[in-house]
């Protein structure tokens, strides 16, 4: 069976994940969408509970694909889940690098996994959590950002948890 692991902290999940889950599971017998504790960012919107279940919510079209969170090192998970990839989606040449160096990194500590890299849409190439979550901050319209069954939630916590402050105006 081909496994794959899709990693990511997914703070909000946004229609170019949605695309790379999506276009991965075709490629694979099971797509594993895994959300990890990314020690780079302090403070995120959802809790991993809330993510998975988030996710989950907008993949039941997708019958291959399973939704979990982990904390630990992404080599071990893939090993426990039998898993023999690893998925990233890249939307820019920045993503790319970065990806590239992690890859070549997983490829030191674990000589059997394989980095997968899946363009994402040309129309998603711009989305990304943090700027999603910025969008919110400042009252902005996620349609067409994020998964359409999850879109209302998603605008919910960011008007109750502080996210969304009232529209900041300057008057002159």
């Amino acid at each position: 069976m081909r496994r794959a692991v899709c990693p990511g902290s997914f703070d909000p999940v946004t229609l170019g994940h949605l695309d790379v889950f999506e276009r991965a599971s075709v490629m694979f017998d099971e797509v594993i969408v895994s959300v990890f504790v990314n020690p780079g960012k302090d403070k995120a919107m959802f809790s991993m509970e809330d993510r998975v279940r988030l996710i989950r919510k907008a993949t039941t079209h997708i019958p291959n694909l399973v939704v979990t969170s982990f904390s630990g090192l992404l080599n071990e998970f893939c090993r426990e889940q039998k898993a023999q990839f690893i998925v990233r989606g890249l939307r820019a040449f920045t993503d790319f690098e970065y990806e590239f160096q992690r890859a070549l990194l997983m490829k030191k500590i674990d000589r059997d996994l394989e980095t997968v890299f899946i363009m994402t849409d040309e129309r998603y190439s711009c989305l990304s959590s943090s700027g999603i979550r910025e969008m919110l901050y400042f009252g902005g319209d996620i349609t067409g950002f994020v998964p359409e069954c999850i879109q209302k939630e998603i605008m919910e916590r960011g008007a109750h948890s502080g996210v969304c402050p009232k529209k900041v105006r300057e008057d002159r």
